[in-house]
């Protein structure tokens, strides 16, 4: 399968598992290095960013879903994303490249309407490309979601939501199924 396919899938299967809804935003921490077999931070590929990005975006922007692209420990793990999806976020003076910030999140500056850098943020779901960490731009209380691609590349994925999704409302109800 090719990184594209395995983007597409995995955002499709993230959004229908975690339960995602219009506005909601996804941080996405992407290894392009990790991606193409290497150790991250050392073969920063801007053309496997630019697929990546592609290919996630479609997904997620077709279901009114925002992308919060994290950057790399160059930039102190600062949050690319649409202006709209944080109106009243205190906006930092950093543009993203390739060896500071990281090449998906260099993509996503190129790419958004009206893109702006955070300090951080606090997403519904997020998506690990690579091992970066996202963690910390999560809401309370992150949980798991199981994707079915495993992979994107070489890169090891994760995923996790942080909305509990309960049957008819109530936590007595609560179903272990729907974990993903």
């Amino acid at each position: 399968m090719d990184i594209s396919k395995e983007c597409i899938l995995a955002a499709q299967d993230l959004i229908k598992k975690a339960g995602l809804k219009k506005g909601d935003i996804v941080v996405i921490g992407c290894s392009t290095s990790e991606v193409l077999g290497s150790k991250w931070g050392t073969n920063s590929s801007p053309e496997t960013a630019k697929v990546l990005f592609e290919s996630l975006y479609g997904v997620f922007k077709e279901n009114g879903i925002y992308i919060a692209a994290q950057c790399c420990e160059h930039l102190n793990r600062a949050i690319i994303v649409e202006k709209d999806a944080v109106p009243f976020a205190e906006i930092v003076n950093v543009v993203p490249v390739p060896k500071a910030g990281g090449s998906f999140a260099t993509e996503a500056y190129a790419h958004f309407e009206n893109p702006v850098a955070v300090e951080e943020i606090k997403a519904d779901a997020g998506m690990d490309i690579g091992a970066t960490l996202i963690g910390m731009h999560l809401k309370k209380v992150a949980v798991p979601v199981r994707l079915e691609v495993r992979t994107i590349g070489e890169a090891p994925v994760t995923a996790a939501r942080t909305r509990p999704k309960f049957i008819g409302g109530s936590r007595a109800n609560y179903d272990e199924k729907l974990i993903g």
